[in-house]
Order: structure tokens, then sequence, then C-alpha cells
């Protein structure tokens, strides 16, 4: 049969395997007054986060591709899992982000004033500095070494706690309010644009996106290509910012925003005439960052893998996540549901 019958199956089969998860009802139950479109609850939305790690599973090699399906369940709720530490745990926030524009001086451009090595950065900024205005650069290898001796030990609870927090922080470098102080558009009147460019119109339109990204490549250099993707999404902020702020000036403001049910909760929201004009004056720009950061996650697991000299993963199949990992994801959620915030939320 034509080769397109099976692409168009495989793609349908795939996103109906991904839509159909509760992404929607995992953040807290809010009242409508705190649930506006000016709040941001998570980077990517818990959709777009887990979306992406599910995705990115298919990118892999077959050395990799059954273990990893195998866990695809995994893989895929507990992509949202650095989110929920970043609201409970102190020093998780700044994980997530980094504020590139601060570093830009009147003679230097903020990507060549900022070392892209770790220990050259903190001799010029100093590491509270570096914290302050976030490392996910850093933490992306971090995070990607953390893997590369989970599959080294084959510890099956390391392999995918990091992989799916790996996961996590790569989709939040190629948000590019993830890389700006004014991420939520806090300092133009723009307020809400976060959760409109990284969540909303995702929920809207992700049935529409192409999402065949083609296999996962080696990285010789991982802090390298996480500035890369910094950077790359860095270029994009004025046009996310001026794109909506042009949009507004000639949209019906009776129009803008709307009120839906979410679960048991009445939401206001943007509109889905809103999010369609934006995201038709953005060009593509969403699906290319969300398509970017999938075949990101796969290649960088792939690339740890390969570091830790391609251990046989066929011989940790049929091996569930232990006992005392599910104890410490309840432990997460409980604190994740009823601890006080720590972190930034965008309001």
């Amino acid at each position: 049969m034509a080769n397109w019958y099976y692409t168009l199956r495989t793609k349908l089969l795939l996103l109906s395997s991904i839509l159909v998860l509760p992404f929607f009802f995992h953040a807290k139950p809010l009242p409508v007054t705190a649930l506006k479109p000016g709040t941001v609850t998570s980077m990517w939305g818990f959709f777009g986060h887990k979306l992406i790690n599910r995705i990115a599973v298919f990118t892999l090699p077959p050395q990799m591709l059954g273990f990893f399906k195998e866990h695809i369940e995994y893989l895929t709720e507990h992509a949202v899992d650095p989110d929920k530490r970043r609201y409970a745990v102190e020093g998780e926030e700044q994980r997530h982000y980094i504020d590139i524009d601060h570093y830009a001086t009147d003679s230097l451009d903020a990507f060549e004033n900022v070392p892209r090595r770790w220990d050259e950065a903190i001799a010029r900024f100093t590491e509270d500095t570096l914290q302050a205005y976030g490392i996910v650069p850093w933490h992306i290898q971090v995070m990607k070494l953390r893997l590369q001796k989970a599959f080294e030990s084959k510890n099956v609870d390391l392999i995918l706690k990091n992989a799916s927090d790996l996961g996590h922080y790569i989709g939040d470098a190629h948000v590019p309010l993830h890389t700006t102080e004014n991420y939520n558009g806090q300092l133009t009147g723009q307020r809400g644009i976060h959760g409109l460019w990284e969540s909303r119109i995702v929920e809207i339109n992700a049935e529409e996106y192409d999402y065949f990204v083609g296999k996962g490549q080696y990285i010789p250099s991982v802090l390298d290509f996480a500035w890369e993707a910094v950077e790359a999404s860095n270029l994009a902020v004025d046009s996310v910012l001026t794109i909506e702020r042009e949009l507004t000036a000639s949209f019906p403001t009776d129009r803008k925003y709307t009120y839906e049910q979410r679960g048991t909760v009445l939401v206001q929201a943007y509109s889905k005439e809103f999010c369609d004009e934006y995201s038709a004056r953005l060009n593509g720009m969403i699906e290319r960052r969300m398509r970017q950061a999938i075949i990101a996650v796969g290649s960088i697991w792939y690339t740890a893998w390969v570091d830790a000299g391609q251990p046989d993963l066929s011989a940790l199949t049929n091996t569930p996540p232990s006992a005392a990992l599910l104890k410490e994801l309840e432990e997460l959620e409980n604190m994740y549901q009823h601890a006080g915030h720590k972190g930034t939320i965008c309001d």
C-alpha cells in the first residue's frame, strides 16, 4: 500500500495516543478569578511538555526505542515534574530560563558578553548573579551528564527520572519568553502573553502540527547546542511581543477573550479567533519551536546513551520504576498540591 497511507495512519494513531491523555487536569484547581489569561502555571503548558517528551521517544534508534516505548507513559506523565518542583522547591525555578537580555551592554551583545562555560561565567558575573537570572543552558548540560551516568549504571529509576526531567528543560530552552526579563509581557503591558504563546495556542492547534521530525542525531557539544537553542529562542522574542501588541491594537476587545470549562472550573481564556490570528501572523513559529524541541530532546537522550558506551537496554526490559521512586513521586505530587509556591508565577 502507498507510503502516504502508512504515514497518515501512524500520525493519527500517535496523535490519538497523545491527545486522549488528561493533560488539562493536572494543574491545581483555582477559581475563575485566579485562572485569567495573565496567569502562567507551567512552561510550554503541561500539555506541551508531555507532548514533546512523548513524541521524542519515536526519534530514537532501535537500540533505545524498545526501552523508551515500554516506559513512554512515565516519560509523558513525568515530563512536568520539574514544573511541580518549580513551585515547591527552593532553587528549582532558575533552571527553567535565562534572562539573557539582562547581560546586554551598549557595546556587547548579551551572547557575546556571557561565556558559555560555567566556570568562566561565574568568574565574570558571580554565581549569585547567574542563579538570579536563570541557568537553563548550563542545567541542560548537567542533566545530560546525569542521564549518561544513569545509562552507565543501568539504573532504571535514574534513567527514567533524568530523561523525563532533561526533556523538560530542553523544551523550556526552546520557548522565546524563557530568554527575556519580559517573560510575561509585564514590562510592555502584555501580561498573559507567556501562556498565550506556549500553552493556549498549542492546546488549540496540536492536532494540526507535523510531528515527523526525523531521527535524533549525536550532538558533539550539548552545552553549545543548548546555547544555540537559547539564542534561536531569543531571536524570536521581538516578533512574539510586537506581533501580539499590533494584533491587540486592532482586534475587537470584546472578542479577545472567552470563557471555557476546564473540568469543574470555569476559566477565562484567549478566544480561538484571537489565537488563530496571532498564530497566523507568527507564521508557524510555535510549531517550528516545538518540532525543534522534540528532535533536540531525542538527540540529547541519544547522545547521553552513546557517551555512556551504548549499554544494552534490552537487559532492562520489564523492569518497572521501583517502589522508592514511586513514593518519591507521590511526595512530589503532594508537595505540589499543598505546599506554598516558592517560584515566580506569571500573574
